[in-house]
């Protein structure tokens, strides 16, 4: 946990907001009698990997950074700062870069960043404090104002513990997430008055006042043509390989694998850019008894195939943890996460006793959706007829007789039906849904996404959605409880960009561009494999299993749920997963107030004396 606290009129710091409770090693320090900017770093960050770990960093005694801050393309950033940092070629540490980039290019230097970072820079000349969040939001940046002082920080349980910042609950944020499961806006918390900083997003305090911009825009204007289709594979898998080696660690690494093409894919290119096959581990989540998928099987292929270790786990008892409001265990926001944290926090332990840092492969079924419509439309309306008849051979080509077929039984289907609204939740109390207009805010925010892209407006919406921002928001949860750190190569700008500036024909077919870039790499049989999603909610199988849960008995959730049609266990698997948010919602609020974390503090005077 890291944070950054500043006063607007030059004033000393409240004590009272430095407090920071207990910790394993509370190194608590004060510097300066006038202090205005302070940092404070946590003292038992969980982080399993060094590099990573909040840490307060300064550069000639003027500038000074806290944060969590991993970096990719660092060696083309240190050589545009050559004159810069001199002969310092590997030892310096992300943090310092980051300064060294502030320093030559002022407040660009956030365009020249890229990784997963959140940090708070202070400015000690122009007294200014600039608060960055990267591309994706792999990384959390909180802020809040109260009265002259600001707070930000990557915690917010630490900013909800601040005495002088109100912990009245957002309806809104509240609404959304018995809806839908997250925020449909970015900038909201579960706190009214505690706002989220959106990804590629910047704050910047000072004696002017304050501002909040983006720095960066996900924004693919034309698609790459390259003459032979090779190419497209070999840059693919080089484009892979960098991100992978910016984010390997100096050990083992985990690989989550199930027997789908993305994750044995990144096994793959990371078997090729380690060369030491001895330094990978793979782990298969497998369901026995809920489903049918085989997943081990799939996934075994791979493993043997590539000569790593793969170990399965059989989940189908630890999807949904019965006794989990005994636990004990609290989330920053509500979560449906808190029904089975502590046997997430079970497995990530024993994973973080294998490696420290485990890929996960987030990426390609967002930006290699077949957007064939959109695709062939655009290109219609430009004119580009020569690339639309040489699309439209590409599309009957790789979807093949065994495409054809599928289509053709999935449009003469008598099930098939078509997708209505989404409605609200019978148990939502009507009163506090009417009030806030919710169903004309669903209607409008929808999933939030920028689906104003001409050729790309799914791959890129779902990039730009909230709900993305939800799921990497939960992954912070989870890496909060045990000594883990999961990092995202499909989530690279380079190999994110890529992806997306394919041409969706004929490298949107069920993923064509990976099938054919692993081809002789993987085994026939998973490359052949087609998508497969999950066939039930397996945390509801398994609570159904065990009884529905209960509503406290002084419910502090009435003002949001009506528990009178709350689903029975008789309701389909979809009501009861909906459901689950107002059981989380409802024990959350009966945990009360997070309490403030152990941490290291530095501050500065008007001086810029520590």
């Amino acid at each position: 946990m890291f944070a950054s606290i500043f006063n607007l009129h030059a004033e000393s710091i409240d004590a009272r907001q430095l407090d920071v409770g207990t910790s394993d090693s509370p190194d608590i320090k004060l510097f300066g009698d006038a202090g205005r900017a302070a940092f404070i770093c946590s003292g038992a960050d969980s982080s399993g990997t060094p590099g990573e770990r909040c840490a307060i960093h300064s550069l000639g005694g003027r500038y000074w950074i806290v944060g969590r801050i991993r970096l990719d393309g660092r060696r083309e950033l240190q050589a545009r700062l050559a004159e810069q940092i001199g002969e310092q070629p590997e030892a310096i540490p992300d943090a310092l870069l980051c300064l060294h980039a502030y320093a030559k290019w002022g407040e660009r230097f956030v365009e020249f960043l890229a990784g997963d970072f959140s940090f708070a820079l202070w400015d000690d000349e122009r007294q200014c404090l600039i608060g960055a969040r990267d591309q994706m939001g792999v990384r959390l940046l909180f802020h809040a104002r109260a009265g002259n002082t600001w707070f930000v920080s990557d915690s917010l349980d630490w900013m909800a513990a601040r005495p002088s910042i109100s912990r009245e609950l957002d309806d809104y944020w509240v609404a959304d997430f018995l809806t839908s499961g997250c925020s449909r806006e970015f900038e909201r918390t579960v706190y009214r008055d505690i706002h989220r900083l959106a990804p590629a997003h910047v704050i910047k305090l000072g004696d002017s006042g304050d501002t909040i911009r983006s720095y960066w825009r996900l924004n693919i204007v034309e698609p790459i043509h390259f003459r032979d289709p090779r190419t497209y594979t070999e840059r693919f898998r080089e484009l892979l390989s960098l991100a992978i080696a910016d984010r390997l660690p100096a050990g083992k690494v985990g690989i989550s694998m199930s027997g789908g093409l993305d994750s044995t894919t990144l096994a793959a290119c990371t078997v090729d850019t380690t060369g030491d096959t001895a330094r990978i581990i793979a782990e298969c989540e497998h369901y026995e008894e809920v489903m049918h998928i085989r997943e081990d099987y799939f996934a075994s292929l791979a493993a043997r195939c590539l000569g790593i270790e793969l170990r399965i786990r059989v989940v189908d008892d630890l999807v949904y943890d019965p006794q989990w409001r005994s636990r004990g265990i609290r989330s920053p926001e509500p979560s449906i996460s808190l029904l089975n944290a502590h046997n997430l926090r079970q497995i990530d332990g024993d994973l973080a006793r294998a490696a420290s840092v485990w890929f996960e492969g987030e990426g390609p079924d967002n930006a290699l959706t077949l957007e064939r419509n959109s695709y062939l439309e655009w290109l219609f309306r430009r004119g580009s007829w020569r690339r639309l008849a040489g699309a439209l051979f590409q599309y009957a080509r790789v979807k093949g007789a065994a495409g054809w077929a599928q289509t053709f039984r999935r449009h003469t289907d008598p099930r098939r039906e078509a997708e209505g609204p989404d409605a609200l939740p019978p148990w939502l109390n009507r009163d506090f849904a009417d009030h806030l207009g919710l169903a004309e805010r669903i209607a409008t925010l929808g999933e939030g996404g920028d689906t104003s892209h001409p050729w790309r407006p799914q791959a890129m919406a779902s990039f730009t959605s909230p709900f993305w921002q939800g799921d990497l928001d939960n992954m912070n949860f989870m890496e909060s409880l045990t000594p883990i750190v999961r990092r995202h190569p499909y989530l690279d700008l380079r190999v994110a960009e890529f992806m997306l500036s394919a041409p969706p024909i004929p490298w949107g077919w069920k993923k064509h561009l990976m099938r054919e870039a692993m081809r002789g790499r993987l085994p026939a049989e998973v490359l052949g494999r087609e998508k497969t999603p999950l066939a039930r909610y397996p945390d509801v199988a398994t609570m159904r299993k065990h009884g529905l849960p209960e509503l406290s008995r002084a419910s502090l959730v009435e003002r949001y749920v009506d528990a009178r049609y709350l689903p029975t266990v008789g309701a389909s698997d979809s009501e009861l997963f909906f459901a689950m948010g107002a059981y989380a919602l409802d024990h959350w609020l009966t945990l009360g107030r997070p309490d403030a974390a152990g941490s290291q503090i530095i501050a500065f005077d008007l001086q810029g004396n520590t």
